[in-house]
């Protein structure tokens, strides 16, 4: 993984990425996969942002619009509305940085005024408008990889090498948003476990995270909660705790950096555990 850490900047909050960050999910929405409709009400999503933060995570990720397989996009203003007030009142109340989970740049800009400081942009800053925000804003920017979109991605998603297309994917986009202005140490890379990707070509992914890593920037993974732990859960059990700690921590042996997840406080001890018996710190 190399004698020097990574550095991730954002906004004025810099990272030197020696031990595994942890990004703690807060979805504001009324059917995401996993806790749809459990935080939808505003006061009670902000009291879980500031409980995330009292958890030990290390970042905020707020997102108003389900990605899950088979969603449909909402419009920009019901995503805004879902999560400007959160942003604004966790901002207020805590100094955890804010990532805001959005594809549309007109979000991201209102949450990057009202606090944010993290693009969390699941389509890759495909969209210029969305990769010139960034570098004028200064925000940090997370580089997804998703086969389709949302509503289609999980129809039948197929590739030759799944690993060499993704990691070309991430390596093209990285050197096209530098272009666009945006610091290369704002910017994190995430191969998107699930994301038009079959259990098999999952697994592949997380198996060949040292080759994303080789990118040289910080790699993030979200695998907990994800449909392809439910082999080893009885059916019913949505939260997948125990595979979603142990597929977190095989991805870290794997050159992660940053875990993306809903169970904070077990992750957390998981996660510094872990760190420690690898020396890392």
């Amino acid at each position: 993984m190399g004698a020097e850490p990574l550095v991730w900047r954002a906004r004025g909050v810099e990272w030197e990425v020696r031990r595994t960050l942890v990004m703690g999910v807060l979805n504001v929405t009324p059917d995401s996969f996993s806790d749809g409709g459990r935080f939808h009400d505003e006061r009670e999503a902000v009291g879980r942002g500031l409980q995330i933060a009292e958890e030990g995570a290390d970042l905020l990720d707020v997102g108003g619009e389900s990605t899950r397989p088979g969603s449909q996009s909402v419009p920009a203003e019901e995503e805004w509305r879902r999560i400007g007030g959160v942003i604004e009142a966790v901002h207020r109340h805590s100094a955890i940085p804010i990532s805001v989970d959005t594809r549309k740049p007109e979000v991201a800009r209102r949450a990057i005024a009202s606090g944010a400081a993290i693009v969390n942009d699941v389509t890759g800053l495909r969209d210029p408008a969305m990769a010139k925000l960034v570098a004028e804003s200064g925000a940090g920017a997370v580089i997804m990889h998703m086969r389709g979109e949302p509503a289609t991605m999980q129809a039948d998603p197929r590739y030759a090498d799944v690993v060499a297309e993704v990691t070309a994917f991430l390596a093209q986009q990285l050197e096209s948003a530098v272009a666009a202005g945006v610091p290369r140490e704002a910017i994190v890379l995430d191969p998107g476990i699930g994301f038009g990707k079959t259990p098999a070509h999952n697994e592949d992914l997380l198996r060949g995270l040292p080759g994303i890593r080789g990118l040289g920037r910080p790699v993030l993974v979200g695998v907990s909660r994800k449909s392809f732990l439910a082999t080893v859960h009885p059916k019913g059990d949505t939260r997948r705790l125990e595979a979603s700690l142990a597929a977190a921590g095989f991805a870290i042996l794997q050159g992660a950096d940053i875990v993306r997840v809903h169970d904070v406080v077990e992750t957390v001890r998981y996660v510094r555990m872990l760190d420690g018996l690898l020396g890392r710190g």
